[in-house]
């Protein structure tokens, strides 16, 4: 049987929760994994960059 409230949660984040990821630059696709900056700001980045290593994401915008 179908589950229908799978990815539920995401309809109700901006753009369902895609954009442009601030490290690999991919457009259109989901921001889920929070990252930390050296300096303490925040970022939400995609799947593949969430394995990424602090420096790429100390380079990011």
């Amino acid at each position: 049987m179908a589950k229908s409230k799978r990815g539920h949660s995401l309809w109700h984040l901006p753009a369902r929760g895609r954009g442009t990821c601030p490290v690999c630059r991919s457009t259109r696709i989901k921001l889920l994994y929070p990252r930390t900056k050296s300096d303490g700001t925040s970022l939400k980045v995609c799947k593949r960059c969430d394995k990424a290593s602090q420096t790429r994401i100390d380079a990011a915008i």
